[in-house]
């Protein structure tokens, strides 16, 4: 599956949005390879297993205490109960996991398998597959990108734009080249996390913007700001 077939050529467009003519460039192979989004989900699903750190809990956990089973003949469990008198605590099960305050079943160890291996030819598929899907403007906008406005998919601009050094100058561009729309979809979506992330330096989240990619880096990193992934 690739609609880019159709399409050999891509046009250029200038630092004013307008298209350069006569200046077209092939269309890059690895725009027309297959789109299976089965592969990429299973690649990145196993490659960003590669980043967990590894936890487990106490090997002393639901185990501090004494306690003791009163064994047959009472008509009650056999659970190990809590030793005592005088406290709601006293007589209570304790140990098991179906216990409050007790252990949890088959206590996680710190020694599992947290590394995934991923062959490096479905790697190399999967990355190929993922950047031919940004060329199919449908796949694309599925993902919640406003990119109804852009001229073409992928949009192709002149060496000039790299040589922009003022945020002011790439926000203008942006608005230019009707990709502004994407830009304030990521402002909108800034939201906090749920959750302890917001004690540990993650405490805002927000959606995927734009990506552009250049060939030389002359300050593009501090250009375009904090809604766009460069590289």
């Amino acid at each position: 599956m690739s609609l880019s077939l159709a399409r050999p050529l891509v046009s250029i467009y200038n630092e004013k949005s307008e298209e350069v003519k006569g200046n077209g460039v092939a269309l890059p192979a690895v725009f027309k390879a297959p789109i299976r989004p089965d592969v990429v989900n299973f690649v990145h699903q196993q490659v960003s297993m590669n980043h967990r750190q590894p936890y487990c809990v106490s090997d002393k956990a639901g185990h501090q205490t004494s306690a003791e089973s009163w064994g047959t003949g009472r008509a009650v469990a056999r659970i190990p109960r809590v030793r005592g008198g005088g406290t709601h605590r006293s007589g209570q099960g304790a140990f098991g996991n179906m216990c409050r305050g007790g252990r949890m079943f088959a206590p996680t160890k710190p020694w599992r398998r947290w590394h995934r291996k991923v062959n490096i030819g479905q790697r190399r598929y999967a990355l190929a597959s993922a950047v031919a899907a940004t060329g199919v403007p449908a796949l694309v906008m599925s993902k919640g990108h406003v990119v109804d406005q852009i001229p073409e998919l992928p949009l192709v601009v002149n060496d000039k734009v790299q040589e922009m050094n003022k945020t002011k100058q790439a926000v203008q561009f942006l608005r230019r080249i009707k990709a502004w729309a994407d830009i304030q979809k990521v402002y909108k979506s800034q939201r906090f996390r749920a959750g302890k992330g917001k004690m540990r330096n993650r405490r805002r989240i927000q959606r995927r913007g734009p990506l552009i990619v250049y060939h030389k880096d002359q300050g593009k990193n501090t250009m375009f700001f904090i809604c766009i992934d460069v590289c």
